[in-house]
């Protein structure tokens, strides 16, 4: 064995360690994380505000520090990338996260601090590989690289000259010289903006690496593989890299792409590991590539709180500790952080699958829904539906959005989703079918509300040509990074923009 992999592997067996100890003791381990977090945001102009010197546990956090959504951090925002110090979080922050976000059109800046650099993002990265190290003992992904596909960044034109760029560019940027030893692509290809011009560098860059990893989002990295296997004239991605062994990857859910994946990557050895990052924090890992279900990490920078997703527009909603939370109860999810977030609602929801350990899947957002009538249709109903559809009448989805048609003076109102097949069904009315039969199975509100036609009418489904959704991202200068589709929409306003793209 050479050197390197002998060095991770001792460092991955204490980090092992750590990891069993929180996943023992989460309720201590979370309340250590809060007494941290208070302590370093004491002398800021935040935690003077609120009283910070006098909270001890979680009921006074509570009463002294109102949940914030980004529309009230903005001011906030604006002012630290004017350069004020010590507002959130103690010193300066130089580097602020871009994303569309998928509750709004606007851009969001989600300050970056070196501590939530090192503690949280860096940390979740390595410990993908501690977990799937302890998975598989015999791995041999360290004796190659693995492929980052990551966003861009750019300079600001605020008086501090402060940077912003996709979370995954702020990571490459920052990254210690020794990473280039075990990651690609350099950075000087990795942060390239045109996206179809960094992919054609990837290719030329990496077809003849000895690549045994992969990570990013599944909808990009799709586009990129694509590339590649035309470029090369492959047939699948284990004929570029014979060696690859697993792909990490995060930022939408894998059930829509997993049938694709397994026709590019047929090996049986391959492994999918799914991750829930986002440019506020480094939440969980899967831990058990058996189980979807992602392990909670609990001793990161960051101090979780959840309210019952029925309770999220209430005017004083209660919050939950992690050892208050059920099994199978629908979450949202707010968060306190090293990056000078505090009590910041991320938009997620989230339900447990486990305890002890915590362990959790990813259901919907709080504002990514449809309820136009009553119906409460969220993301986790879509993904299994869709998902039952495509394995009934072997279809693969490339990308979707969906949203309501509203009722007429003599209309029903109904669904209507807008789809890219990799691969379209053999009979989209039997698709449609199963696409409706099972939300009616996942979802008593949408099954009260299909009965007899009498609110919602039978889902419509528009299916596009391949590429558009591809073209509705370079429209807006969109392409790669972390930038997604809202899967689900209580308006209009994203299908009918496809749809417009199409007919372009």
């Amino acid at each position: 064995m050479s050197f390197i992999p002998s060095v991770i592997k001792w460092i991955n067996t204490k980090r092992r360690s750590q990891i069993d100890l929180f996943m023992k003791y989460p309720a201590e381990t979370q309340q250590e994380v809060l007494t941290k977090l208070i302590t370093a945001g004491r002398e800021t102009t935040w935690g003077k505000e609120h009283g910070y010197a006098s909270v001890r546990n979680h009921d006074q956090f509570c009463n002294n520090v109102p949940i914030q959504t980004y529309e009230e951090l903005i001011p906030f925002v604006e002012r630290l990338r004017a350069g004020e110090k010590n507002l959130l979080w103690p010193g300066e922050v130089r580097w602020f996260a871009k994303s569309s976000g998928t509750t709004s059109t606007k851009s969001k800046f989600i300050p970056i601090t070196r501590e939530s650099l090192e503690e949280t993002h860096y940390r979740g990265t390595k410990d993908c590989l501690v977990l799937y190290t302890s998975l598989n003992p015999a791995t041999k992904i360290f004796l190659g690289k693995g492929l980052t596909l990551g966003g861009s960044h750019q300079i600001n034109s605020f008086s501090n000259n402060s940077l912003y760029g996709d979370l995954s560019a702020i990571l490459i940027e920052n990254a210690p010289g020794y990473s280039d030893l075990i990651r690609t692509p350099p950075a000087r290809i990795a942060l390239i903006k045109d996206f179809e011009e960094k992919m054609k560098m990837i290719t030329e860059k990496t077809v003849d690496m000895n690549i045994t990893s992969i990570s990013g989002v599944p909808s990009w990295y799709l586009v990129l593989i694509r590339h590649i296997l035309q470029t090369t004239g492959r047939e699948n991605l284990h004929e570029v890299w014979p060696n690859l062994e697993v792909f990490f990857h995060g930022g939408v859910s894998f059930a829509p792409y997993r049938e694709q994946y397994r026709k590019i990557l047929p090996d049986p050895k391959m492994n999918f590991m799914e991750t829930y990052n986002a440019s506020e924090g480094f939440f969980g890992i899967q831990d058990d590539l058996s189980d979807s279900s992602m392990l909670l990490m609990l001793d990161y920078g960051i101090y979780y709180e959840f309210i019952p997703a029925d309770q999220i527009d209430s005017d004083n909603p209660q919050t939950l500790t992690i050892g208050e939370v059920k099994r199978g109860v629908n979450y949202a999810v707010i968060i306190s952080t090293d990056g000078g977030l505090w009590r910041y609602t991320i938009g997620d929801t989230v339900e447990f699958t486990s305890l002890f350990p915590h362990k959790i899947k990813i259901t919907g957002r709080t504002k990514h829904f449809i309820n136009a009538f009553g119906e409460e249709l969220i993301i986790d109903n879509a993904e299994k539906a869709l998902e039952k559809a495509c394995v009934v009448t072997g279809a693969h989805i490339s990308e979707y959005t969906a949203g309501p048609v509203y009722m007429g003076s003599e209309s029903r109102g109904s669904h209507e989703w807008v789809i890219e097949f990799e691969r379209e069904p053999n009979d989209l009315e039997h698709f449609i079918e199963i696409l409706d039969t099972t939300l009616k199975a996942v979802n008593s509100d949408y099954e009260a509300k299909r009965y007899k036609d009498l609110t919602l009418s039978r889902p419509v489904i528009r299916v596009v040509p391949r590429g558009t959704f591809y073209k509705w991202f370079r429209e807006r200068d969109k392409l790669g990074g972390q930038n997604k589709m809202p899967r689900l929409s209580n308006g209009r306003e994203f299908i009918e923009s496809v749809l417009k793209s199409v007919s372009i």
